[in-house]
């Protein structure tokens, strides 16, 4: 043919990328709900950490958990877990809203359970900055 155009029977050499593209969403989608579910399992132990030393403006109210699982406000001053939160409650009046924060130091032997049982108690007193205190880690790793 006389018109220099294009031989329609000639192989075409582009790449049709739509399915690459149909084929990548579907592995992100599936990338995106099996990472959180592979991370559950991860063993931790909690009771030493190497963080930054606590810094505060105010004196820090530290509760403490013993072995048999008494609970301490400051050094000494046991409580019971049913007056906890009013005891928080009137602790914090006098604080304003950015320095009602708590801090839990607990024993390692303490269950689990116990000291998020107590956290729940902190949070009914309305305090929801709690923070949690552990040794240094001095094992060089």
């Amino acid at each position: 043919m006389a018109g220099g155009g294009f031989d329609n029977d000639a192989p075409m050499a582009a790449i049709n990328v739509t399915p690459l593209v149909d084929v990548m969403l579907v592995m992100l989608v599936i990338f995106m709900i099996t990472t959180p579910i592979l991370q559950q399992g991860v063993e931790v132990q909690l009771p030493k950490a190497t963080t930054a030393p606590l810094k505060g403006e105010s004196e820090q109210v530290v509760i403490s958990v013993d072995q048999t699982g008494a609970v301490f406000i400051g050094a000494g001053n046991r409580v019971d877990l049913e007056t906890l939160p009013a005891k928080l409650e009137a602790i914090m009046a006098t604080r304003e809203e950015s320095q009602r924060k708590v801090f839990i130091q607990s024993d390692e032997r303490v269950p689990y359970g116990t000291v998020m049982g107590l956290m729940g108690r902190i949070h009914a007193a309305g305090i929801e900055q709690i923070g949690l205190v552990s040794e240094p880690d001095t094992e060089k790793k």
